[in-house]
């Protein structure tokens, strides 16, 4: 049996782990992606769930236009992607908060934890899909797809971060709660502790074997070492 003990971070994902977005993003990267080149690109048939934004957006751009893109092209693509986000997040009709991730969010706050962001889109995409639930006010810092193409490497990014705010803090000190196995191997690779949630597409057993050391089925059960 894992020994439960109480976290001095935590660092959630944000898509499919506390909000679900009814489509936002894909429909923004499209909508980008057609006002720049004229081809309403589908990152679904060239990405996969856990990738961070600066991976979904050059295998899209590869995936619809055939070669890499220039740095000038993804920042004109990552402009008018925010742009568009900024907008339809707020009229998206399936948009909702996963059950469970406001209370426990109050929960970890009250227990003295400090909560933090680790998610594969980009700072502006991150906090912008958090404005409709109103959960940006509970995240002191974070690490992002902008801050790293590679999840493992912005995991310890924020690790890193983390302890610019509790000099004594080790890796272990640290669960990392994300939806997918790249959130858990990337965790795994960081030296934190991965907490699974199977709130998005991936079952507690593909998240176990991915690495969680904690799975749960949402954000309702118990959450480890509280």
């Amino acid at each position: 049996m894992v020994k439960l003990t109480k976290p001095v971070i935590v660092l959630f994902d944000v898509d499919e782990t506390l909000v679900h977005t009814g489509g936002s993003g894909a429909r923004s990267w499209k909508a980008a992606f057609e006002k720049l080149y004229g081809i309403p690109a589908d990152i679904g048939a060239h990405s996969s769930a856990g990738e961070t934004d600066p991976q979904v957006a050059r295998a899209t751009f590869q995936g619809v236009l055939g070669r890499d893109p220039s740095d000038d092209e993804l920042s004109k693509l990552y402009g008018q992607y925010l742009l568009h986000l900024a907008d339809d997040i707020l009229t998206s009709e399936s948009y909702r908060v996963l059950p469970g991730a406001e209370n426990t969010l109050l929960r970890l706050g009250r227990a003295g934890v400090t909560l933090g962001l680790v998610s594969g889109a980009m700072e502006g995409s991150a906090r912008t899909k958090l404005v409709p639930a109103n959960l940006n006010r509970f995240f002191i810092f974070g690490a992002y797809g902008s801050d790293s193409p590679d999840r493992a490497e912005l995991t310890k990014l924020a690790i890193d971060k983390a302890t610019r705010l509790h000099h004594q803090l080790t890796p272990a000190m640290v669960h990392v709660v994300g939806d997918t196995p790249h959130d858990m191997q990337a965790t795994q690779a960081a030296g934190a502790v991965a907490v699974g949630v199977a709130s998005g597409h991936y079952s507690t057993d593909e998240l176990a074997a991915a690495g969680g050391v904690h799975v749960l089925g949402s954000l309702e059960d118990p959450f480890p070492g509280l």
